[in-house]
């Protein structure tokens, strides 16, 4: 097959979890740049569809869909609604992630409430989503974790931007865990011709970034490329997993981070 050809998404459906936000809206444009009709997922139905009437404005297959992670009736409804108008999901992106503020070790509120979407909600929508292309014998899961899921956080980053590292780790527990998770999916799914794999990411500046001059001084030099990720940079790696040019790949997780972690 032309290596072009192996690129396209044409005829595909994908799922964008947290498709709205920052990051999943970079990723759903890349989908549907690669000819594949995105299904923009929050629970900010809103949001959603004026992400995906910006796509459509630029010539791009997208539509809006709620969705709530923390609720398995509302994955399912997603889930039946795609069959039902679109004949069903052929790619999943587990982009959604909850990033609950503070910095308390002792608040284990806070560690239940992330665990509830970061955990429970990424296993339960792989879950139902898998059942599907189960039935199909035919699917792709691309998880979203970060390169916080490799290494610790690097405290003199911080110095002199008025920041400070996280002291509670959760975001580090949970994408470490996104990692492996991957691996034994990949494993488990594997004979339903399902393929799972992860991408950890490294800084994302995107278009305009929001990140302080200082800060971003501070992270270009830690990093060997000397700068963080564009969309182009995520758009490229989401696109390869998500299509046939990585039919043979399964269980991996994919490092875009700029060299950060080789250090």
């Amino acid at each position: 097959m032309n290596v072009m050809k192996l690129f396209s998404l044409e005829n595909k459906v994908a799922v964008v979890t947290g498709g709205a936000g920052k990051y999943g809206a970079c990723i759903a444009e890349g989908l549907a740049e690669a000819g594949a009709k995105v299904v923009i997922a929050s629970r900010n139905l809103d949001n959603c569809r004026e992400k995906a009437q910006e796509f459509k404005s630029a010539g791009l297959d997208a539509v809006a869909g709620r969705v709530d992670i923390a609720d398995e009736n509302s994955l399912i409804q997603l889930r039946e609604t795609i069959k039902k108008e679109h004949g069903g999901t052929d790619i999943l992106i587990n982009n959604a992630v909850a990033r609950p503020g503070g910095d308390d070790m002792s608040d284990t509120e806070m560690w239940a409430k992330a665990m509830r979407i970061n955990a429970v909600g990424l296993y339960t929508c792989t879950r139902v989503f898998a059942e599907e292309m189960e039935d199909r014998n035919a699917g792709n899961i691309v998880n979203i974790s970060s390169m916080y899921g490799m290494v610790a956080q690097y405290p003199p980053m911080y110095e002199g931007t008025g920041l400070a590292p996280s002291k509670t780790g959760i975001y580090a527990f949970h994408k470490a865990g996104m990692i492996n998770f991957t691996r034994f999916l990949a494993a488990t799914y594997a004979p339903a011709n399902i393929r799972v794999n992860c991408i950890s990411p490294g800084g994302f500046h995107g278009k305009e970034g929001t990140h302080s001059e200082k800060f971003l001084e501070n992270y270009n030099r830690r990093v060997p490329l000397g700068r963080m990720a564009y969309e182009d940079d995520i758009k490229g790696a989401v696109v390869y997993l998500a299509s046939e040019a990585s039919a043979y790949v399964t269980g991996h997780n994919l490092v875009v981070d700029g060299g950060y972690t080789i250090w």
